[in-house]
C-alpha cells in the first residue's frame, strides 16, 4: 500500500479534509506533512508514492495564486544536501508516483510547470495558467463535469461525469492556442464544466470562471499527475451533498477520486 503525503504550510486551508478522503478511500499509511519539515530534512518526498497538494490561499495569493509557492519550491534548498526542492519533486515524479492539486494545489502544479507536460520532457516549464474568474467575483458553487473518457488520466478511470463544489477567484484556466490544441488532441483534459446534462459549457454560471475549453482539470501525459479546480475531498461523505436529503447518495464523487488513486498502486 502507498505512502500518502498530504502537503500544508503558507496558507493551506483543506489539508485535514484530504486527509480524511484518503483515510475514507482505504488508505492505511497517510500523513499531513508540514513544507518546513520537508525543508529541514526531516521527510523526505522520495519515501512517499502520493503526493496531494491541497486547496488554500497560498501566502495570501501574493505575486498571483501559487506563485510564492512556485518560487519556494524553485530556490529554496533542503537543509541536509543543499538539493533544491524543486529536484525533491522531480525525483518523486519520476519514480512513476502520483500527484494531485487541488485547487490553490491545482494553481500550483501549472504555474510549476509541473503539468501539462506535453512534450514529456519533465522540465517543469509553465505553458498555461490559472487566471482571474470572468466574473471578476469569488465563485463559492456546485457544478456539474464531464469527464473525458479518452484522457490518460488515472484518477477519473472509468468515471462519465462528477458534482463538486469550486470555491476559487482565480479559477480560469488560460494558455496560448498552440498550446490548448495540443491539450485537446493529445486529450490532456480530463474535466469539463458543463450543463445539468453534462454539456460542456461556456455559458455562466455553469461555467463559473470561462475556462477555454470549459477545462475543469488537467493531467500529464502519463495521467499520473493531475489538477482540478473542483474539491473532491469536499464530498466524501453524502451529506455533504446540497440535496443530499431528497437525492439518494451512494458513493460520493469526490470519494471515487481518491479511491482511484489507491487502486492504481493495486
Amino acid at each position: 500500500m502507498a505512502n500518502c503525503l498530504v502537503l500544508t504550510g503558507f496558507g493551506i486551508n483543506c489539508e485535514q479534509e484530504c486527509l480524511w478522503a484518503l483515510e475514507l478511500a482505504g488508505a492505511k499509511k497517510a500523513e499531513i506533512i508540514h513544507i518546513s519539515q520537508i525543508l529541514e530534512g526531516e521527510k523526505k518526498l522520495i519515501n512517499y508514492q502520493f503526493i496531494v497538494f491541497p486547496g488554500g490561499f497560498l501566502d495570501g495569493d501574493d505575486l498571483g495564486s501559487a506563485k510564492v509557492q512556485v518560487n519556494r519550491f524553485n530556490y529554496a534548498k533542503i537543509k541536509n544536501n543543499r538539493e533544491k526542492l524543486i529536484d525533491s519533486l522531480k525525483e518523486f515524479i519520476e519514480k512513476g508516483n502520483l500527484a494531485l492539486g487541488i485547487c490553490n494545489g491545482f494553481q500550483f502544479m501549472v504555474k510549476a510547470g509541473i503539468i501539462p507536460d506535453i512534450d514529456k520532457s519533465n522540465n517543469f516549464k509553465q505553458t498555461t495558467t490559472l487566471t482571474f474568474n470572468d466574473s471578476g467575483r469569488f465563485e463559492d458553487r456546485w457544478v456539474y463535469l464531464t469527464v473525458n473518457k479518452n484522457s490518460p488520466c488515472i484518477f477519473t478511470d472509468g468515471l462519465d461525469h462528477l458534482y463538486l463544489p469550486v470555491r476559487h477567484g482565480e479559477g480560469k484556466f488560460y494558455c496560448e492556442s498552440d498550446t490548448l490544441k495540443k491539450i485537446e488532441k493529445n486529450n490532456l483534459f480530463v474535466l469539463q464544466y458543463s450543463t445539468s446534462d453534462y454539456k460542456p459549457t461556456m455559458e455562466y454560471p455553469d461555467n463559473p470562471n470561462g475556462s477555454l475549453l470549459s477545462i475543469a482539470g488537467i493531467c500529464d501525459t502519463s495521467g499520473r499527475l493531475f489538477g482540478l479546480m473542483p474539491h473532491p475531498e469536499a464530498f466524501i461523505y453524502p451529506y455533504h451533498h446540497p440535496r443530499w436529503t431528497r437525492e439518494k447518495i451512494e458513493d460520493p464523487d469526490g470519494l471515487k477520486i481518491f479511491k482511484n488513486a489507491l487502486k492504481y498502486f493495486k
